[in-house]
């Protein structure tokens, strides 16, 4: 199946993705979309850069607009993880609907609610939201869901680990039990499949991971360096490569406003994103970043999932990320559409145990750097080349940067804080 006329898509949507660029369907939608037009449950294993959007939005706008009624009443509601990705599925339906007459509301928190309210109040086919706003809306009465036909809900190992699984309960409990219900998810731990069991019925199953492994044409490259030192690192690596434009993580909120300081205060033009920053903020900074006013944007976790820069070069973690799949995600966002990228990441004495289990799960060791910044106490791993002779060498070369890995690794991880949730 080559083509969308192929899936059997109405006119108007055809015509829609046509003006889109869109000549032929992905994997993902030649799979996803016949299941769903068929009114089947979809459990769907799909990670960010999949086409995973367009796979449960064309069929439902299909539906919706081939079964229109008199009044505009919500129809379809879409539960997504994060400000951002609820932003970005919201211009998806915006473009594909575009000929169907048909409306949508985005709902999320860290704005005022009127723009929200008002958009509601005329009528709606289609809510996408965060469950927090969500919820909020619902207990003043701005939202019944009791004609809810179709329910979406996107990234849920996300909605999970963000302690979403009650509001969702509860959101659910007010649909009604007749309903078709698409459930997507990048990972499938326990209490996903338990989600899974709990709000499908005889669900088809599809799995929708990227026919290549987009990490392949990602450059990914570690460097050895104390804490105390990577920001001297930063700024010597953003003049030396050159890198004109990058994501950087952060862990947490203040190092990320800390690290903005600092790149400013070096003539660095940078910006930060993360859960304390207001949503109007949010998207004024991410708008400034992808029109490169800003060069550096700098981020928690938070921008990990649901955000797509076009031709972004590098992201830097400068924080090693606390789980080995959000390594994933975050140099997910560069090498996107077939076009290469570079991951950097810097690990401190630290985060030995975090390489670690990245490595691990990757089942691939990182090229270790030679950066030239000296620490105080050590001496310097000289870089190393991977390659049929020395891929065994970056812990080799690593134990030589930061001691012996037995000892250290094993007294880190036994000693590691419990991991807090940041966004």
């Amino acid at each position: 199946m080559n083509s969308f006329e192929g899936l059997h898509l109405s006119s108007p949507i055809l015509q829609a993705l046509k003006s889109k660029g869109y000549n032929a369907p992905t994997p993902v939608q030649q799979k996803a979309i016949p299941l769903i037009l068929e009114g089947k449950d979809l459990f769907g294993s799909a990670q960010t850069g999949t086409g995973k959007t367009a796979a449960f939005a064309l069929p439902l706008l299909h539906l919706m607009s081939t079964r229109k009624t008199a009044h505009p009443r919500v129809r379809t509601l879409v539960l997504a993880p994060t400000r951002e990705l609820a932003l970005q599925i919201s211009e998806n339906f915006h473009a594909y609907a575009r000929n169907l007459g048909l409306k949508h509301a985005v709902i999320y928190g860290g704005v005022s609610q009127h723009q929200q309210t008002m958009a509601l109040k005329k009528g709606v086919e289609t809510i996408i939201a965060t469950p927090g706003r969500l919820l909020d809306l619902m207990e003043q009465g701005f939202v019944k869901l009791n004609d809810v036909e179709f329910l979406v809900l996107d990234e849920a190992d996300r909605m999970l680990d963000m302690g979403f699984i009650h509001d969702i309960k509860r959101i659910v409990s007010k649909i009604p039990a007749k309903r078709q219900t698409l459930l997507f998810s990048a990972t499938i731990p326990p209490a996903i499949k338990k989600l899974a069991h709990e709000l499908l019925h005889n669900p088809s199953s599809v799995d929708i991971k990227p026919e290549v492994n987009h990490t392949a044409l990602v450059k990914q490259q570690i460097y050895m360096v104390e804490k105390t030192d990577k920001t001297s690192l930063l700024c010597k690596l953003i003049d030396d490569e050159p890198i004109a434009h990058a994501l950087i993580f952060t862990r947490t909120r203040r190092g990320a406003d800390k690290l903005v300081k600092a790149l400013n205060q070096k003539g660095i033009r940078s910006q930060a994103i993360h859960g304390d920053k207001s949503q109007n903020q949010r998207q004024r900074v991410l708008a400034d970043f992808k029109s490169k006013k800003v060069h550096m944007l700098v981020a928690t976790d938070v921008a990990s999932r649901g955000i797509d820069v076009k031709e972004l070069s590098h992201v830097i973690n400068y924080d090693m990320p606390d789980m080995a799949d959000t390594y994933t995600h975050r140099i997910g966002r560069t090498g996107r559409a077939g076009a290469e990228g570079v991951a950097l990441s810097f690990c401190s004495r630290e985060e030995r145990g975090l390489l670690h289990d990245i490595q691990k799960f990757h089942r691939q060791q990182l090229e270790v750097m030679k950066h030239g910044i000296q620490p105080a106490e050590s001496n310097h791993a000289p870089a190393v080349a991977v390659g049929n002779e020395t891929e065994r060498k970056p812990f080799r070369e690593a134990r030589k940067h930061f001691g012996d890995r037995n000892s250290q690794h094993s007294f880190l991880r036994k000693k590691r804080r419990p991991r807090s949730r940041v966004s």
